[in-house]
C-alpha cells in the first residue's frame, strides 16, 4: 500500500509576478487598454476596474497550478525540461502500449535527455543566483530556498490536524475549520475591561485638501513588490506597471473615498494566515501567529492618510517605533550609556523591560477615536478612519482550505501600513501622566522600558504604568516582564 501526502487547498493566484519583466509589463498595459476599448484612462469606479484588471491578468499573465512557488522542489524548473518531460509522458504511454523493443529504446533515450536537461537547468539556475547574490533580488532568492527548506523539514502547511480547547485531535476537515474560526474570532473580538471615559474631547472640524497626485506618487514609491496580495487580488505592481494612468486613477479614487468616507467594500476583506512560531505543539492554535492580508490598494490609501496624519500629530521623543529618524539601535545606544554612567560612578539604576499582552489586537477602537481626536486630529481623518474599521470581516486560510468568514470588531489591523502609526497616537496619549524623559522612559511601539535609581521606584513607576494603561483596556503581560538591575 502507498500512502500519497495529501496537497494543502491553496487558491490559484494570477502570476502577477511576472510583471518584473518590462516584455511582460508592456503586453499588460496594452492588452489593458484594448480592454478598455482603446483608452489609456481607467474608468472611475473601483469595481470596473478592478475587474478589467483581474481579467487582463489571467489572460496575459496566466495562473498559477495552485500550490505556491516556495513549496516547488523544482524552482530551477523551464520550458525545456518541460518540454522534455512532457515528451517522455508520451513515450512511456506508447511502450506501455506496445511493448517493442523500438519503443523501449526510445523511451530510455527520452528519460536519459531529461535527465540532462534536468542537470542542465539546475546547473543554470544556480549560476544565476550566484551572479545575483550580489543584489536585492538575489537575496530575496537566497532567503526563499532557505525558508523552503526549513518548511520541508518542519511540515508546517501540511498540518492538517488541529486540537480542540480541550486538547482533542480534529480530523475531519470542516471541524479543522471551525476550530480555526473559533479560536481567531475568539482572539480578535477580545475585550479587556476598562473605565469609561466620563469627560469629552473637542472635535477639530476644519476643513481638509484634496489629494494630490505627488502624495500619491510618494506613498506608491514606499510601497515594496512581492508581497502576498489580499482577497481583490490586485498587487501593487499593477499600479506600478501602469503607471501615470495608475496615478492619475488612484488620485480621482482617493478624492472621492475622503469626500464620501466610505472606502471600496472589497477592501473591508482580507484572509489571515496562521504562521507557527517555530515553539510549542503545532497542533495547538495558541502557538501560531496570524498574519492578516489585505488590499494592496487599500494599504496605498492606508499610507495617503498616514502621510498627512504624521504632519499633524507630534509623538512624544519617547516613542522609538516606526518614527523617522528613530530606531531601536538609537534606544538600545541611549540605554547602554545610562547604565555605563551609573556603572563607572557605582550607582544603583534598576530597569524594567515590559511588554503589552496581544497589544494590537486589544486596542478599544473608542479609545482610539479620542486619543487621535485629543491629538488634534481633524475630524474628517477620524471618520475615514473609522470607515477604515466598519463592518471589517476576514477568513482565516489553513492548510485543508478557507474558513468561513467572521466579523473583526476589536483592535487595530494586523498588516496595515497605518496601525503602527495609529498606535504610537494611542500610547502618546495613555502615557502622558505617567511618562518621563528619555532614557528614563523609552517606548518601541509596545515595548517600553522604565528606569530608575532604586527597586522600589522602578516597581512604584510600573504599578503607575499598569494602572494608565489598563484602566484604558489595555494589558501588561507577566511573562514578557524583564528587571535588569
Amino acid at each position: 500500500m502507498v500512502c500519497k501526502k495529501k496537497r494543502s487547498k491553496i487558491e490559484k493566484k494570477t502570476k502577477w509576478w511576472k510583471l518584473k519583466k518590462e516584455e511582460c509589463c508592456e503586453e499588460f498595459r496594452q492588452k489593458l487598454r484594448q480592454a478598455l476599448g482603446g483608452q489609456v484612462v481607467l474608468p472611475n469606479d473601483w469595481e470596473t476596474t478592478a475587474e478589467v484588471i483581474r481579467e487582463t491578468g489571467r489572460k496575459v499573465l496566466g495562473v498559477s497550478s495552485g500550490r505556491r512557488k516556495e513549496d516547488k522542489e523544482t524552482w530551477w524548473w523551464n520550458e525545456e525540461v518541460q518540454v522534455s518531460v512532457q515528451r517522455k509522458g508520451l513515450a512511456k504511454k506508447k511502450w506501455d502500449m506496445d511493448r517493442t523493443e523500438e519503443n523501449r529504446q526510445e523511451y530510455k533515450e527520452l528519460q536519459r535527455r531529461v535527465k540532462r536537461e534536468v542537470s542542465k537547468a539546475k546547473q543554470k539556475a544556480y549560476d544565476e543566483l550566484y551572479n545575483r547574490l550580489d543584489t536585492r533580488e538575489g537575496e530575496k532568492d537566497l532567503y526563499r530556498l532557505a525558508r523552503q527548506r526549513d518548511r520541508d523539514g518542519k511540515d508546517v502547511q501540511q498540518v492538517r490536524v488541529i486540537k480542540d480547547r480541550d486538547g482533542r485531535v480534529l480530523t475531519s476537515e470542516e471541524s479543522v475549520q471551525r476550530r480555526w474560526k473559533e479560536y481567531f474570532e475568539e482572539v480578535m473580538n477580545e475585550k479587556n475591561e476598562r473605565e469609561k471615559r466620563v469627560e469629552g474631547v473637542n472635535s477639530v472640524e476644519q476643513k481638509v485638501d484634496k489629494i494630490r497626485k505627488d502624495e500619491v506618487r510618494k506613498a506608491l514609491k514606499r510601497m515594496k513588490c512581492g508581497k502576498a496580495v489580499g482577497p481583490d487580488d490586485i498587487p501593487v505592481e499593477v499600479w506600478k506597471c501602469l503607471g501615470e494612468a495608475a496615478v492619475e486613477f488612484l488620485t480621482t479614487l482617493f478624492n472621492r473615498v475622503l469626500e464620501s468616507e466610505r472606502m471600496p467594500e472589497e477592501w473591508r476583506r482580507s484572509v489571515l494566515v496562521p504562521i507557527f512560531k517555530n515553539k510549542g505543539d503545532m497542533q495547538s492554535c495558541s502557538n501560531y501567529r496570524g498574519i492578516k492580508l489585505m488590499s494592496h490598494t487599500m494599504k496605498l490609501w492606508e499610507r495617503v492618510v498616514e502621510a498627512r496624519l504624521r504632519k499633524v500629530v507630534e509623538i512624544c521623543e519617547q516613542q522609538y517605533g516606526f518614527m523617522p529618524r528613530k530606531s531601536t539601535t538609537d534606544a538600545i545606544f541611549a540605554l547602554r550609556i545610562l547604565m555605563e554612567k551609573y556603572r563607572d560612578g557605582q550607582r544603583e539604576l534598576h530597569c524594567v523591560f515590559v511588554d503589552m499582552e496581544k497589544a494590537y489586537d486589544r486596542v478599544p477602537r473608542e479609545e482610539l477615536w479620542y486619543c487621535m481626536r485629543k491629538s488634534g486630529v481633524a475630524e474628517k481623518y477620524v471618520r475615514v478612519v473609522q470607515d477604515m474599521y466598519e463592518r471589517s470581516r476576514t477568513v482565516v486560510r489553513c492548510a485543508v482550505g478557507q474558513t468561513e468568514e467572521f466579523n473583526v470588531e476589536v483592535g487595530l489591523h494586523q498588516g496595515s501600513a497605518l496601525s503602527p502609526f495609529l498606535f504610537a497616537i494611542v500610547m502618546d496619549q495613555l502615557s502622558e501622566e505617567v511618562r518621563q524623559e528619555s532614557p528614563w522612559t523609552m517606548m518601541f511601539a509596545d515595548d517600553i522600558v522604565i528606569c530608575s535609581e532604586s527597586r522600589e521606584q522602578v516597581q512604584e513607576k510600573l504599578e503607575r504604568w499598569r494602572f494608565a494603561l489598563e484602566r484604558r483596556g489595555m494589558k501588561v503581560s507577566r511573562k514578557g516582564r524583564e528587571v535588569e538591575q
